[in-house]
């Protein structure tokens, strides 16, 4: 019993409760939900075909995680991720990502580097075709395999769960001709300097690479997609 991990449970994808939370937690991120509209349990748990329990603890565990507000004798209410929340999110992973990287250098495998670059590769070749959904599925990989690389779990979990935050607002300023191809150059500048082992190279530009990205977001419609959503 002294290893039993609730939010684990709670949040394992096999799970009864893990499905019940990634299905809200996904809406939410998705934008189905919007900021201050409420979630009932009972309406859910017949949307989802499953018993108030399961739904209760998924609400705690967003609420957790800062996706909801739950009001003792009211309800939960979606919180969800602001244009602020994005700009840290963005801040911190820059941080982040430069540390995944730096010690990417020390611990990605052969397997790990060739698919990093199969990924540049065929980034550049649907840059070419004008193929943006393509591209940013690539890209969305790309940081997946630094994450892998990284051979933290507690960091890659972290990444993981920023990158899924801000996935919305990425897909509908991702949609834009110039970032895609500057968006693969990097990466393979990043990849580059973490084949050489050169860490301090490779921590600069994987939390360059991020601001880039974020200020790619506020020039091609970060602020718009909220206000659209409002």
């Amino acid at each position: 019993m002294g290893n039993y991990d609730v939010k684990q449970e709670v949040t394992d994808k096999f799970s009864l409760r893990g499905r019940v939370f990634h299905r809200l937690r996904e809406d939410i991120l998705s934008g189905k939900y919007r900021e201050g509209d409420e979630l009932k349990e009972v309406a859910i748990g017949e949307e989802l075909g499953v018993s108030r329990t399961p739904v209760r603890e998924a609400f705690r565990q967003l609420e957790l995680e800062g996706l909801i507000q739950i009001i003792p004798n009211k309800g939960a209410y979606v919180t969800g991720i602001t244009e602020k929340d994005v700009k840290d999110i963005y801040m911190i992973r820059s941080l982040l990502e430069g540390l995944c990287a730096r010690w990417a250098c020390e611990h990605i495998t052969d397997e790990q580097m060739e698919e990093m670059e199969e990924n540049i590769y065929l980034s550049k070749f649907h840059a070419d075709k004008g193929h943006l959904e393509q591209l940013a599925e690539l890209d969305n990989r790309f940081h997946e395999i630094l994450y892998e690389a990284c051979n933290s779990k507690m960091l890659e979990h972290q990444l993981r769960d920023f990158h899924e935050y801000v996935l919305r607002v990425r897909k509908k300023t991702l949609a834009n001709a110039n970032r895609g191809p500057k968006s693969n150059e990097e990466h393979e500048m990043l990849m580059e300097a973490i084949r050489a082992k050169d860490a301090n190279k490779a921590e600069k530009l994987a939390n360059m690479h991020m601001i880039n990205a974020y200020e790619n977001m506020v020039k091609n419609g970060l602020h718009e997609a909220y206000i659209e959503a409002e």
